[in-house]
């Protein structure tokens, strides 16, 4: 059977030469592998120059495979070929091209593969693999399309920046996106730190975090915490959420206060619990914390910050609505519920849910890291909360999958607790007015379109 050959063009706002220097810096692959695909980059070997190796983990189904790539071919500015060395493909070829035109660059993705088995190959599971590329390549564009615009924005000036919580579903997104703009990324790790992967260590618990000695850090961006919402609340798991929350901020904010150069702003998470259940208020940054354990945790998590502030660095809180992504958090475990279908709602379910897309997130991130007027307490989520009933019949239209009967709030109560009354059955409705007047332009703000996006499902 005579290869098939599959492309996928698009317009960019930029330059060819821009475009092609976005994919030939670490992080490109990752920001371009869809959410819902299980794909993880094992191993990769030099850049998109002849020689350069990707080793990546792919499934199909439930059945991990390697796929090895080798890349062969490149012209800088105009195009790079990489080539399929083993995996499941006969063969696989893909090129890149890049031209400048009078509206933009052009990027061809050109693919030429052949399935294993020659002519015994039915024409349906060439149409299959075709679908595939089709849904792969158009979340591909459109994301790489709003990283273009986002980077043209914020980052014309390269920083170099420290994260915290870099191995998490947030920080995993975010340093790809940010390697990608051309900052100089370093991460804070709990083992044994690579300094040739800029990676530095620190131990919160122990009050350990040494930065003397480094070039000055533009700016830092901290994530890490404890998961809240992964099971009851014992007691220690109570201690444990706090602990990991103000013991880091704390260090951080002490340790940056006291560098002869710090700098000049501080990304800190928080999150819409500070604000409590507030049933139908919708909730401005200006107003008061609740009165459960959430809001004590986030009051006490954003408190810790206080020394940057007093340093006179740029302190952004961040409080971040529940982030929707197949990878992780609370939309990886709905998920899980798919191939039968998903409750109708959970409760009564009217409780608000604050949500914003994970590339949103980053985008938001990133726009605040790049935004002087920002200052303080920030909403960053979509402009349009749902209830959990709306999220949960609309991920089941997006799937097409049935919708089962409610989860009764007495069920969740015994299974998981305060946990349950605070983050199932629980809401707040935040106001993102304060993101939004400061310039930042969402990707998706609608629900659907988000889940649409992240799933593959776009119509």
């Amino acid at each position: 059977m005579s290869d098939t050959r599959f492309t996928a063009s698009s317009l960019f706002p930029c330059t060819a030469a821009e475009l092609y220097a976005w994919h030939s810096r670490p992080g490109a692959l990752e920001r371009l592998i869809p959410p819902w695909e299980k794909t993880r980059v094992m191993v990769r070997e030099g850049g998109i120059d002849p020689g350069g190796r990707v080793t990546m983990e792919m499934h199909a189904g439930p059945i991990p495979y390697l796929w090895h790539a080798r890349h062969v071919k490149n012209t800088p500015g105009v195009m790079f070929q990489d080539i399929q060395e083993r995996g499941p493909f006969a063969r696989w070829t893909h090129t890149h091209f890049f031209t400048d035109t009078a509206n933009g660059a052009l990027l061809e993705d050109r693919i030429d593969y052949a399935l294993p088995g020659s002519f015994l190959v039915p024409a349906f599971a060439v149409k299959m693999v075709d679908r595939t590329l089709q849904r792969i390549f158009r979340y591909r564009h459109d994301t790489l399309h709003a990283d273009i615009e986002l980077h043209r924005r914020c980052s014309t000036k390269p920083q170099r920046i420290l994260i915290s919580g870099a191995s998490g579903i947030l920080g995993s997104a975010l340093r790809p996106l940010l390697v990608t703009g051309g900052h100089d990324v370093w991460t804070l790790v709990r083992r044994r730190p690579d300094r040739s992967k800029q990676e530095i260590y620190w131990d919160p618990p122990s009050g350990h975090l040494n930065l003397a000695g480094l070039p000055p850090f533009d700016s830092v961006i901290h994530l890490a915490g404890d998961n809240i919402g992964g099971g009851r609340w014992t007691m220690a798991k109570k201690r444990q959420v706090i602990d990991s929350r103000v013991q880091g901020t704390g260090l951080i904010a002490r340790t940056i206060a006291q560098l002869p150069t710090p700098p000049k702003v501080l990304l800190t998470a928080s999150a819409v619990g500070f604000y409590g259940n507030c049933f139908d208020c919708c909730m401005r940054e200006e107003d008061q914390a609740g009165n459960d354990f959430i809001s004590d945790v986030c009051n006490l998590w954003e408190q810790a910050a206080q020394p940057a502030e007093d340093r006179g660095i740029r302190t952004v809180i961040m409080r971040i609505g529940v982030v929707l992504t197949p990878r992780g958090g609370a939309l990886e475990r709905l998920l899980s519920t798919a191939p039968i279908g998903f409750p109708r709602r959970f409760g009564d379910g009217d409780q608000f849910i604050s949500w914003i897309g994970i590339n949103d997130m980053i985008s938001a991130i990133l726009h605040a890291l790049c935004t002087d007027s920002l200052h303080g307490p920030v909403n960053i989520a979509a402009p349009y909360p749902a209830t959990n009933s709306e999220l949960l019949h609309t991920l089941a239209r997006v799937l097409r999958r049935p919708l089962l009967p409610p989860i009764p709030a007495g069920m969740l109560r015994t299974m998981y607790g305060q946990m349950a009354e605070e983050v199932l059955l629980g809401g707040c409705r935040v106001a993102t007015d304060k993101l939004q007047q400061s310039g930042y332009r969402f990707r998706h703000a609608d629900l659907e379109q988000t889940l649409r996006h992240l799933l593959g499902r776009c119509t």
